[in-house]
């Protein structure tokens, strides 16, 4: 079986599923087209299907006329019936992962996965779970579920995790040139996998020595960042009692030019891995008696940063205009988590503007890349237009996300406050009218 399939990943004869077509799914299905894979995605969104089946994109970080042209040339479909999953040869899962009302592991999208795939596994297949989850995932439930299917995995088929590491909106690493990290159960599992995606990206494949050690990479690289973060948030808050510029004291360390890796403050985390893998891991150290203190204690940090920021508005209001956040009128420019995107999973912006309308607050806001969310099964419209009047009705302009075609400088001139949780105002000479977090 090896051998068979090393060789229909050299002759390009494999044909490659990928279910979920999300953010990390569907530039995954294009890049496996474009290197010559017949590809399949599977999606139980029916929107999402049709407008891959008409060329349409919808994620930002596929290029438009890429998904076109292989819709055209037959190389790339997509499909909500899983019944095709008996073609294909490859698969990789890449559903979400979040969390549930508890803050606890929601698999339920892995799992209804494994088994739409366990009932059309067939023998000299691979399945390649992708979507972030707790170490043991693979081996302790996909094993299982596919292996309900009479086939024996290791015989019949290969199975591993492979950590998706998107980063929306980079410039530089996209899913192509992004290096690999694969982890199969057993070493023909692995080599067969590792084949499979040396034959698709760029980047170089790092072999792990099982899917456990894969999966608690993806945890530890986001569960690194949530700590700095934490720790950096702690000191922004402390900083400011102290009345010291923590974007100054960060530019001043950088020059170190080693022990020292720069994080910055913002006003909590968002995305669809950062502010959710700690979660996964002190969730899965329980079963084992173990307490991450630590992680726990970032993640407590960056959790209220939300709720820490309200504070520092309503103080802004109180001190320069001795007016209340009750009744107050406030523009929050930017509800995507990062910049230059449209992506607004987990963000903090969205929770500022509900703190906010806790207090009273009369809260309007402007992104360019999204017109309008979805919070709790209800929608918010945001304002069409960054106009002068806009700025200059609003008692406070908040700064919530960094965006790089929003004029900072005409913000200023019209604006009575500004509340700058990103530093983004850092080059303008005239800030009597600007607080940075």
């Amino acid at each position: 079986m090896k051998e068979l399939l090393l060789q229909k990943i050299q002759d390009k004869s494999i044909i490659a599923g990928v279910v979920g077509l999300g953010y990390v799914g569907l530039p995954l299905a294009v890049e496996k087209a474009k290197a010559g894979f017949r590809t399949i995605g599977f999606d139980v969104q029916k929107e999402k299907v049709d407008l891959v089946n008409a060329g349409k994109n919808y994620i930002g970080d596929v290029v438009d006329a890429d998904l076109a042209a292989l819709v055209a040339q037959g190389r790339l479909s997509a499909t909500t019936d899983f019944r095709f999953i008996e073609d294909v040869d490859f698969v990789a899962i890449c559903v979400p992962t979040p969390l549930d009302a508890h803050q606890q592991p929601d698999i339920s999208y892995v799992e209804s996965s494994a088994r739409a795939i366990a009932e059309h596994l067939h023998r000299g297949m691979m399945v390649v779970l992708e979507s972030t989850t707790y170490p043991g995932t693979t081996e302790e439930l996909i094993k299982p579920i596919l292996e309900s299917s009479g086939l024996k995995c290791g015989e019949d088929f290969y199975l591993g995790f492979s950590p998706e590491r998107v980063d929306p909106g980079n410039l530089i690493y996209k899913t192509k040139n992004t290096p690999k990290v694969v982890g199969g159960l057993g070493a023909d599992a692995s080599e067969v996998i590792s084949a499979m995606y040396e034959a698709v990206l760029q980047g170089s494949v790092f072999r792990a020595s099982s899917p456990a050690v894969a999966e608690m990479t993806k945890i530890l690289e986001n569960t690194y960042r949530n700590i700095n973060i934490g720790l950096i948030n702690e000191l922004a808050i402390l900083c400011h009692r102290m009345n010291i510029n923590l974007w100054e004291v960060i530019e001043a360390a950088k020059t170190k030019p080693f022990g020292f890796t720069p994080f910055y403050p913002g006003p909590g985390l968002g995305g669809h891995c950062i502010p959710l893998d700690p979660y996964y891991l002190s969730w899965k150290a329980r079963e084992y008696g173990f307490h991450t203190s630590m992680i726990e204690s970032s993640m407590m940090i960056n959790d209220r940063m939300p709720e820490y920021c309200v504070e520092r508005i309503a103080d802004m209001l109180n001190h320069r205009f001795a007016k209340a956040l009750k009744g107050a009128k406030v523009l929050v420019l930017g509800v995507a988590y990062k910049q230059d995107i449209d992506d607004y999973r987990e963000s903090p912006a969205i929770r500022v503007i509900e703190e906010l309308k806790k207090e009273g607050a009369d809260v309007h806001f402007y992104d360019p890349y999204v017109p309008r969310y979805r919070f709790k099964g209800a929608w918010t419209e945001g304002e069409p237009q960054l106009t002068a009047d806009l700025v200059e009705g609003a008692d406070i302009v908040v700064i919530t996300t960094s965006h790089t075609n929003v004029d900072y400088a005409f913000v200023q001139q019209h604006a009575k406050a500004i509340f700058d949780t990103k530093n983004v105002t850092k080059g303008l000479k005239v800030r009597d009218n600007i607080e940075v977090l």
